[in-house]
């Protein structure tokens, strides 16, 4: 399984899991519900299980991922400051660019 870290997604996480309060906790990324081909995503801050992967990204930034969940493999997390400023989570390598 892989995810991917954009530069800005990067440093908004790194400033949160940097917090005192969340030094043992790692991102975990999730489906909230799927429909067709593509998903929805969710993401918090969590501790892994034995059902989930963690996945090491370029960023430094470890990821956790549920190994049954194939929509989870090739997600992208992005940042973007217009025209709402947020997280965008995405599966480009399952065809999923973005929400309808």
């Amino acid at each position: 399984m892989n995810c991917k870290i954009s530069r800005n997604a990067a440093k908004m996480l790194l400033a949160e899991l940097e917090k005192e309060e969340n030094k043992e906790l790692k991102l975990r990324v999730y489906v909230t519900h799927s429909h067709g081909d593509h998903a929805h995503y969710g993401m918090s801050l969590d501790t892994p299980t034995d059902k989930d992967e963690v996945v090491s990204t370029d960023k430094n930034i470890d990821v956790i991922l549920q190994k049954d969940e194939p929509l989870l493999d090739g997600v992208r997390i992005d940042y973007f400051f217009t025209p709402e400023e947020g997280f965008a989570v995405t599966n480009p390598s399952k065809g999923n660019h973005g929400d309808h």
